[in-house]
């Protein structure tokens, strides 16, 4: 059912703005080849990290084109896209140019808070359409919803298509049910970087990472360990990141990984409307501490 190659550092790739908040692709393009080269094992592109939601439609496709000619077939690639109207989203993953991409995350319904029931047959109803394989995504602070694990199992043995749950509910006893359920082959990736450690302790796949684009080498150094079991080494990584994986979401994401960016001189510290740029006293604490490491 699942896909080895989404096992270890997926990186949810922010989109980087100039200052008259035109997409930056020289940007992205360096940020790229900065975590290629520094050992993640895929990407996805234009999740919430991407700030999607104020992305126009021309601007996600160019996004994703500028991606997969970027990538080159080096990594693995997955599309973000989710949405709480299901006929609409059924029109865009039908319509999706997917040639370069091997999967799609696709966040449960947000804003609606739909019953168990309607999000296993929104999640269905996606499946019968798309061309690629779907990755659910569970992050309840951002939809105000939670998929329970009963529903997550549900869908894992109900579809093929469905290979694996990216997991934010923070909820441990939730992330080990559906551990301990899951059919052969399905996917349980981490969607928290502050306790992606203890989630691959208890068995999950790796983790869809945010801080891990700063970090490309530490974090998937302490991926590698501990999927390998080697856990007192990956604690050492742990560790290392634990203040910044508490500095990068203290006033939202992802103002904090983009004033780290900026500080490795890899795009500008511009956000859009409606999220802000991260504090000045928050911005040098990050800087001063990035420095610390890099030094």
């Amino acid at each position: 059912m699942a896909d080895s190659k989404f096992r270890g550092t997926g990186v949810a790739l922010i989109t980087p703005f100039r200052s008259d908040n035109s997409i930056d692709f020289a940007a992205l393009e360096k940020l790229i080849h900065f975590n290629i080269d520094n050992g993640v094992n895929y990407f996805v592109s234009l999740g919430t990290t991407g700030e999607t939601a104020t992305l126009r439609k021309k601007e996600r496709e160019e996004v994703w084109q500028f991606t997969v000619k970027t990538v080159n077939g080096k990594v693995p690639l997955i599309a973000g896209i989710g949405g709480n109207n299901t006929a609409e989203l059924l029109d865009t993953i039908s319509g999706f140019h997917d040639n370069g991409f091997d999967a799609i995350l696709s966040v449960s319904p947000y804003y609606n808070k739909p019953m168990q029931e309607g999000i296993y047959r929104h999640y269905m109803a996606l499946a019968e359409v798309s061309r690629l394989p779907i990755i659910l995504y569970n992050v309840p602070g951002r939809t105000s919803s939670n998929m329970t694990a009963e529903t997550t199992i549900r869908l894992a043995k109900a579809n093929e298509r469905i290979i694996g749950m990216k997991e934010a509910s923070g909820n441990f006893s939730q992330c080990m049910h559906i551990i301990k359920e899951k059919p052969a082959g399905f996917l349980v990736i981490s969607g928290d970087d502050i306790i992606t450690l203890p989630m691959i302790a208890f068995g999950m796949d790796g983790v869809i990472s945010v801080v891990a684009q700063v970090f490309p080498k530490i974090f998937s150094t302490m991926v590698q360990q501990a999927l390998q079991g080697n856990f007192s080494e990956a604690q050492k990584h742990h560790y290392q990141l634990l203040d910044f994986m508490e500095w990068f979401f203290a006033e939202g994401s992802p103002g904090g990984v983009k004033s780290a960016l900026n500080t490795l001189g890899i795009c500008e510290n511009i956000v859009r409307l409606p999220l802000v740029p991260v504090g000045e006293p928050l911005h040098q604490k990050i800087a001063a501490g990035i420095k610390s490491i890099v030094a």
